[in-house]
């Protein structure tokens, strides 16, 4: 299947969104991209034109993103671009959207702390385990042969 997949820095524009819906956890977020470029009568960067993108994330990407994302960070986005266009009271409007695979912040622009997510504790039941078996294979020992049992 041949797809769009695209990878876009930018910033943070909305604060995201997190639903839990029948298929797992959802976010979304507007993410702002301005192009930047050196005025060479003023000899500065200037701002240019605004791109925003919506980008969606679908399940631990969702949990994750929601709890360590705030407006105004830098961050970087890859996934897969999808572009739609729709009529609304007789205007076309055009939306372009961003399937995230990765999101992550821009270290280029800041420091980042990275933090695993808690796994859940397993519910216990039964007894407890026992202690860790032994799977080192231990080293042969000469032992006598077993003498043959008498037959009477």
């Amino acid at each position: 299947m041949n797809e769009t997949i695209i990878s876009v820095v930018g910033n943070v524009a909305t604060q995201p969104v997190y639903r839990e819906v029948a298929t797992g956890p959802s976010a979304r977020f507007r993410l702002a991209v301005t192009a930047r470029y050196l005025d060479r009568e003023k000899n500065e960067w200037t701002d240019g034109h605004t791109n925003f993108f919506t980008v969606w994330a679908n399940r631990q990407l969702a949990t994750n993103a929601a709890a360590s994302l705030t407006v105004g960070d830098p961050v970087l986005v890859q996934g897969r671009l999808k572009v739609r266009s729709e009529v609304r009271e007789q205007q076309t409007w055009t939306s372009a959207d961003i399937d995230a695979v990765a999101i992550g912040h821009d270290l280029a622009r800041g420091t980042s702390a990275f933090r695993r997510p808690g796994r859940p504790e397993p519910a216990v039941s039964g007894p407890p385990p026992g202690p860790e078996p032994d799977w080192e294979t231990p080293e042969a020992v000469a032992q006598p042969a077993p003498e043959p049992a008498a037959v009477t």
